[in-house]
């Protein structure tokens, strides 16, 4: 057998027999050290001195998923998801909390979340949550485009300039075939809504006024490169 030089956290948790989701929370809480490699992993010796024990008590509760703790924060805003409806707060919100560091992200899997159902709690308790779920509600490039009460191809062209970036997408199929599906950009509302606040250069309300069929005034500018 190969003797590992280095360990990921999903390696570590292997060898130490834990579920990586309570070593990852674990990670969190500074139970276990951060990496001590250049190669931000965990030498053998690092991983001999971690205590399992203590990695699985830490977390006590079985973590939930994305989507469930999207349904928890909807019940508490008192706007539960219900079935068969468009969710008043998505699994999108919660991988923005995530990004905020607001969540711990404890999922081994890249396509998914799991969170610590106690920080969940925590954050369900926060007076500020409902504006937390304002500021992270998804919405589509038309969506924006409504928002900021502008064309389309304006909206498009601010993505094309770098003042706004997709925080994540989602796969819209039309028909039953995946060869008609396409991945719709999705931006944060909070994104969205800083826009003039971040670029008071643009006359706002000309722009608002172009009407359909014209020139974009945003068409000339050149888009910024890295």
């Amino acid at each position: 057998m190969v003797r590992r030089s280095e360990f990921d956290d999903g390696q570590a948790a292997k060898r130490l027999r834990v579920p990586v989701a309570a070593f990852r929370w674990a990670r969190h809480t500074g139970l276990v050290p951060g990496p001590d490699l250049p190669t931000r992993r965990w030498s053998p010796a690092a991983v001999a001195t971690m205590d399992p024990d203590s990695i699985r008590r830490a977390l006590p509760r079985t973590p939930i998923s994305g989507g469930a703790a999207a349904n928890r924060i909807a019940e508490t805003l008192g706007t539960p998801n219900l079935s068969g409806e468009k969710a008043a707060v998505t699994a999108f919100v919660v991988r923005r909390l995530i990004d905020l560091r607001i969540l711990t992200d404890l999922s081994a899997n890249p396509d998914g979340s799991l969170v610590n159902p106690d920080q969940l709690d925590l954050v369900c308790a926060r007076d500020d949550l409902a504006g937390l779920v304002a500021a992270n509600t998804p919405l589509g490039p038309d969506q924006a485009a409504h928002r900021l009460s502008v064309r389309r191809t304006d909206f498009d062209h601010m993505v094309r300039l770098g003042w706004i970036t997709p925080a994540d997408s989602v796969e819209v199929r039309y028909g039953t075939s995946r060869a008609g599906a396409v991945d719709v950009p999705l931006f944060r509302a909070a994104d969205v809504d800083g826009l003039p606040t971040a670029h008071p250069e643009v006359e706002w309300t000309t722009l608002r006024a172009v009407g359909k069929g014209m020139c974009s005034p945003l068409a000339a500018l050149p888009a910024v490169t890295a």
